[in-house]
């Protein structure tokens, strides 16, 4: 068994804002297959949050539950900036939530598409508007560790966000 290396710490302070704010998130995932879900369901309050996600591995579904592009999905194997964003987008109408966070990558190499590179995009939307995203890397391992590795950075990333904006 690998050991789930969350921040409670963060969980706990990111949840402590949003409660504070009288806000919730949701998710939608590809690349970390629902760890950002579990990561938030530790949270202390997650019931007051958490309003859910949703993991999506191909176009078909991120098409139809997420709204995404599928010419533009497809011709790009899902993984893209543009791809993370509609997610985020959608999640937010999907569970009627204020904050949409999305992340698509690869966990692992995929030879056939010459992808040796383990990245995924991520973004952070909050009613609508992108607060953050960016283009990240992990270092080649085990899947389950780069998917832990992705899901620790934008555990960071949503708590900067959570901090940088004022209401």
């Amino acid at each position: 068994m690998i050991d789930q290396d969350y921040d409670i710490n963060i969980i706990n302070h990111i949840s402590a804002i949003l409660q504070r704010r009288e806000e919730t998130l949701a998710v939608a995932e590809s690349v970390t297959a629902g760890q950002l879900q579990v990561a938030f369901s530790l949270a202390d309050g997650a019931t007051q949050i958490f309003q859910g996600g949703i993991t999506t591995y191909n176009i078909g579904q991120k098409a139809r539950h997420l709204k995404v592009d599928p010419v533009h999905a497809g011709n790009i194997n899902c993984v893209s900036q543009k791809v993370a964003n509609q997610m985020a987008a959608e999640v937010l109408h999907l569970f009627s939530a204020d904050w949409g966070i999305a992340i698509t990558g690869y966990a692992s190499p995929v030879p056939e598409e010459n992808i040796d590179e383990l990245f995924a995009h991520y973004a952070i939307y909050h009613h609508q508007q992108c607060i953050k995203c960016e283009r990240i890397i992990a270092p080649v391992g085990e899947a389950l560790r780069v998917r832990t590795h992705f899901t620790s950075i934008v555990l960071q990333k949503f708590h900067e966000a959570c901090r940088e904006i004022h209401i």
